[in-house]
């Protein structure tokens, strides 16, 4: 079954860390990532912009509104998502802790729902 897993973190925070440590972040990432695809759970990831790059469009009674940037206002932003095999929930979040970014961030596991037929 796939996972959707979703890497959140605080984009404030960047400024004030160090950049050995971001240094090191990246290369566990990127370690993690390698794994991934060593143990045969990677379907795809993707590292986002910052959500200065972001817009959020809606349609109302057939009018387009664009906001800049994302519409909640949270604490901690989406950064990018790893995209798993796995045989079941526990699996899923089994690797989803391992993902160096939840140390400082977190990571939302969630089912990717199956689409039969026409049914969504």
């Amino acid at each position: 079954m796939k996972y959707l897993c979703l890497m959140y973190l605080d984009e404030s925070m960047e400024p004030q860390i160090p950049r050995e440590m971001i240094d090191q972040g990246t290369a566990e990432c990127r370690s993690f990532f390698d794994w991934l695809v060593k143990s045969r759970h990677m379907v795809g990831h993707n590292i986002l912009e910052k959500t200065r790059a972001a817009k959020t469009v809606r349609v109302r009674e057939g009018k387009r509104l664009i906001t800049d940037r994302p519409f909640a206002e949270t604490k901690e932003q989406l950064g990018g998502y790893f995209l798993i095999e796995a045989n079941d929930l526990e699996e899923a979040i089994e690797v989803a802790a391992k993902f160096p970014g939840a140390q400082w961030g977190c990571v939302e596991v969630r089912p990717v729902h199956q689409l039969n037929g026409s049914r969504l």
